[in-house]
């Protein structure tokens, strides 16, 4: 690189603020983001098993925690990246066999997953009877 500035004639590659946000960007991120917090999930899910093989006193202590508002959302949001990702994942094959990389297929199918990982992650939580003062199935 000279002193004046860019002497490479190949073009640059612009900076991330250049772009403009779509969906299918926003996809992608959160695909990578609820890898890691599934990770960090399974962790957790490793945590229950200790609590629960450490007898009940520990348990106790561990549902305690999971209990309260913060481990509540702590466990939805456990449930929507579990969910958000099955998903994407099953768009992702789709994807990989050639299909729906049109920009307005891409986008349609962005927008199905994140309304559909919502509704399964609320799904979840209603029949596994898990949302205080409501029940399914009487």
């Amino acid at each position: 690189m000279s002193q004046g500035g860019w002497t490479d004639k190949r073009p640059m590659s612009p900076h991330i603020w250049q772009w403009r946000w779509h969906v299918t960007m926003l996809g992608s991120i959160l695909h990578r983001v609820t890898g890691v917090g599934n990770y960090i999930g399974a962790i957790l899910a490793v945590g229950w098993l200790f609590a629960a093989a450490s007898g009940r006193e520990t348990y106790d202590k561990f549902a305690d925690i999971m209990a309260t508002p913060l481990g509540q959302l702590v466990l939805f949001g456990f449930t929507l990246s579990v969910c958000y990702h099955l998903i994407n994942g099953l768009r992702h094959l789709v994807l990989d066999s050639g299909a729906g990389f049109e920009p307005k297929s891409a986008s349609v199918t962005a927008w199905v997953v994140l309304v559909l990982s919502v509704v399964a992650a609320a799904a979840v939580w209603i029949f596994a009877g898990l949302v205080p003062g409501l029940s399914v199935g009487g």
